[in-house]
């Protein structure tokens, strides 16, 4: 195993990306995309946090969070989160005997990509790459386009133009 360390900050913003098991030709987040919204509505219930951006894509989702103040513990939320996802899902993926062992369904891959926002600037880039993600992938030519992203929700309250990333000057930040 390896030296692999998380960065526990209480009241910590991040920037996560989680990845479904399979991801070749796989829509499952798109597809039952009001399963992974009710999940992630009940985890934000019983354990606040504030989303600052997200795009779920058909394989992978992208977010940059808050968590309240004195609270580092994004874990418990992402378990929670893909438990609940999974758990309202019929189950008829093919599932390995260390997964069966362990009582995991074979949707998420186990681990997460998790990033520590250090300040305006990172927390700026890591906003801009969540929203332009969709595009990145080529599963729309417009960010405007994508249906599964809080870029409507910035756009209507003033941080984004309608038309933003569309131009080739358009400055796209993203992960260092």
């Amino acid at each position: 195993m390896s030296d692999y360390r998380r960065l526990w900050r209480p009241g910590g913003t991040y920037f996560f990306t989680v990845t479904l098991l399979e991801r070749h030709g796989n829509r499952l987040l798109v597809e039952h995309i009001d399963l992974l919204r009710a999940a992630v509505g009940k985890v934000r219930r019983d354990y606040p946090f504030t989303i600052h951006a997200w795009v779920v894509l058909p394989e992978h989702l992208h977010c940059v969070i808050e968590l309240p103040e004195g609270d580092a513990d994004f874990s418990a939320r992402w378990r929670l989160i893909k438990s609940g996802f999974s758990r309202a899902l019929p189950a008829s993926e093919a599932c390995s005997a260390s997964r069966l062992k362990h009582g995991e369904r074979g949707i998420w891959q186990r681990r997460y990509w998790e990033h520590l926002i250090r300040d305006e600037n990172d927390f700026a880039r890591h906003v801009d790459y969540v929203h332009y993600n969709p595009v990145k992938h080529g599963w729309v030519e417009r960010v405007a386009d994508w249906p599964y992203s809080t870029f409507h929700r910035q756009v209507a309250q003033g941080f984004y133009p309608a038309d933003w990333g569309n131009a080739p000057d358009d400055d796209i930040g993203g992960p260092d």
